[in-house]
């Protein structure tokens, strides 16, 4: 038998459960909170997250795909770059 949980069931596994917030938390959000603590390089940058921001972008029409795509290669070739740097 399925149940929806509600709110405060929610709240109450969250609050039971450490780490759970995490799981129930959207893979935008998420990617969000990564991308923003690798900008502020407290974490690493992957570009699995910024390819999740840019997808959640073009579903909301905020940019267009061509674009999404060219800002995703940008930060491909950049993390290459870095990659190679730090290599040497």
């Amino acid at each position: 038998m399925v149940t929806d949980l509600g709110g405060s069931q929610i709240s109450s596994l969250v609050e039971t459960l450490p780490g759970i917030a995490l799981v129930l938390r959207s893979p935008v959000a998420n990617a969000f909170v990564h991308l923003i603590r690798a900008s502020a390089r407290q974490d690493e940058f992957l570009i699995s997250h910024a390819e999740e921001v840019m997808k959640y972008a073009v579903r909301r029409n905020l940019i267009d795909q061509e674009e999404s795509e060219r800002v995703i290669a940008e930060a491909r070739d950049a993390a290459l770059k870095r990659a190679e740097k730090a290599a040497d």
